[in-house]
């Protein structure tokens, strides 16, 4: 990778290397991210979500807002993503502040969610203890019944949250471990693009 062949701007050039995942056929979720926080305590924890939105502001996922994530982001809002694109030999990691997105997108992101999905979202206290398999799909198929033949609103405890980007790094696989790494590190108002040792 070469430095002056990057967008100034990390989004726009996180973009274009999303959209080049999308259209590889051996990535088989180039949404799918690991996001990674810290309770107040610093005790990490990671797991993956899907992308759901980008934009200069920075990266979207959606939760429930009792899950051990969105808990641990109310703490502690210090987080981290990393994006793996194993088959292209690639890897985006980004750090920043997360913040909870207005309710007029969380109920329209939710809207448009699979109607299986939205009944989901009411049916599970995400990382909650439940009591068995059983009384879980119960719950589901209860909440099917209740809702049949009407919209699904929005529980009150899901929610979108925004990664507010402050370095972004691009990762590129090279022979001999000798891999390509450039980071984006906000100044001021821009960016400044930074080369790291492999």
């Amino acid at each position: 990778m070469d430095v002056g062949g990057l967008d100034p701007d990390p989004v726009v050039q996180f973009k274009r290397w999303f959209d080049e995942a999308v259209e590889h056929p051996g990535v088989d979720e180039p949404a799918a991210v690991i996001v990674a926080t810290a309770d107040a305590g610093g005790h990490p924890s990671a797991r993956a979500v899907l992308l759901r939105g980008i934009d200069e502001r920075g990266f979207v996922f959606f939760t429930n807002s009792r899950s051990q994530k969105a808990r641990e982001m109310e703490a502690n809002p210090h987080a981290a993503m990393v994006f793996l694109w194993q088959p292209m030999h690639r890897q985006v990691r980004i750090t920043g502040t997360v913040v909870r997105i207005d309710a007029a997108t969380e109920d329209a992101y939710f809207a448009g969610r699979p109607r299986g999905s939205q009944v989901a979202a009411w049916a599970s206290d995400q990382s909650g203890v439940v009591p068995s398999r059983s009384a879980l799909d119960e719950r589901y198929a209860q909440l099917e019944a209740e809702y049949e033949g009407r919209d699904i609103p929005r529980p009150p405890h899901w929610g979108g949250y925004r990664l507010a980007h402050e370095v972004v790094e691009l990762w590129s696989q090279r022979p001999n471990r000798m891999h390509d790494r450039l980071r984006y590190v906000r100044d001021g108002d821009g960016w400044r693009v930074e080369r790291l040792a492999p």
